[in-house]
């Protein structure tokens, strides 16, 4: 297991050298740069070649683009991210003071879309071509087809309308005030977790339908078990499989998806934050946050492979 896990890691490595060399190159390729941010198009115009040359270098544009690169990927060995060109704050205190409840809002995803999508999923399967079947294809091809970000924009308006409810805002922690908390970060959460559970619902019942036609499902019928265990005990263990592994897909979605809800919603996150910086041009704080959000998807995809001996016993890894 662990000869495995250590092959997976090496084996992930040249995807985030990978992301790390893409979003270097994107952010120097776009229009605009950190001095039209701070001085405007017209302000930028009356500096003097002096000054923007002492700017530069001070922010470290100076150097080539391949003498920035290598001088990031060395800091990132050494475990520093750097600072923010216009606030100073470290990325690493940013992630550590954000992180918290981007976390939470995207665990409250996770388990929304399980908690919704998979009994939607039975029920789909089991009642195939019923009422509930249809009304079930009716509520995650709607889901499937609105994205995210609209369903928050939507979410708001109407808590702002018809309740009057504004979330509180700053940052607050879980263990300091969990009701300030849970109004931060429950909306977000039970957005993206409707999102990503039409998906789950729609996999479980393609899944479950192809596993209760089975031959150890027909003799588990036939020597008289009832359908509650048949379904809970037999079938669904195997068709949780591809199901794990639309998940592990799905977070990449989360990831994605908390940016648009997070500034929706108006949750100082690290989405909020990235969104920030990369209309900033704050090109410390947008490499260093893809690059975090890619380490999570490599890791999150190694749990969900290892889940699969968990419910698998027929799968080994050594």
């Amino acid at each position: 297991m662990h000869t495995y896990i250590a092959r997976r890691l090496l084996y992930s490595l040249p995807a985030l050298l990978g992301i790390t060399l893409i979003i270097f190159l994107a952010l120097r390729v776009l229009p605009g740069d950190p001095l039209s941010v701070l001085y405007g198009e017209g302000g930028k115009a009356n500096l003097t070649e002096a000054d923007i040359k002492k700017i530069k270098a001070q922010m470290g544009f100076d150097k080539p683009l391949y003498w920035q690169y290598g001088q990031w990927l060395k800091d990132l060995a050494t475990g520093k991210m750097g600072e923010s060109f216009w606030r100073g704050d470290s990325v690493s205190e940013m992630i550590l003071r954000r992180g918290p409840l981007t976390a939470q809002i995207a665990v409250i995803a996770v388990l929304v879309s399980w908690l919704i999508g998979l009994p939607v999923g039975i029920v789909g399967a089991m009642r195939q071509n019923g009422v509930l079947d249809y009304v079930a294809r009716f509520f995650t091809i709607i889901f499937l087809a609105v994205p995210s970000f609209l369903v928050a924009v939507l979410a708001v308006v109407l808590a702002l309308l018809a309740f009057n409810y504004r979330p509180p805002l700053g940052i607050i922690y879980l263990w300091d005030d969990p009701q300030g908390n849970l109004q931060i970060v429950l909306g977000p959460g039970i957005v993206l977790g409707l999102s990503t559970a039409a998906y789950i619902a729609r996999m479980a019942r393609t899944t479950l339908l192809e596993v209760i036609r089975d031959d150890y499902i027909r003799t588990a019928r036939a020597k008289g078990l009832s359908e509650r265990p048949v379904v809970l005990r037999h079938a669904l263990h195997n068709a949780l499989l591809p199901v794990i592994t639309l998940s592990g897909v799905l977070f990449g979605l989360l990831l994605g998806g908390s940016v648009a809800v997070e500034l929706a919603f108006a949750v100082p996150g690290l989405g909020t934050a990235l969104v920030q910086a990369f209309t900033e041009r704050d090109f410390v704080v947008v490499q260093n946050l893809v690059l975090l959000y890619g380490l999570i998807f490599v890791l999150v995809n190694l749990l969900i492979d290892l889940a699969y001996a968990w419910l698998d016993p027929r799968i080994k890894y050594s």
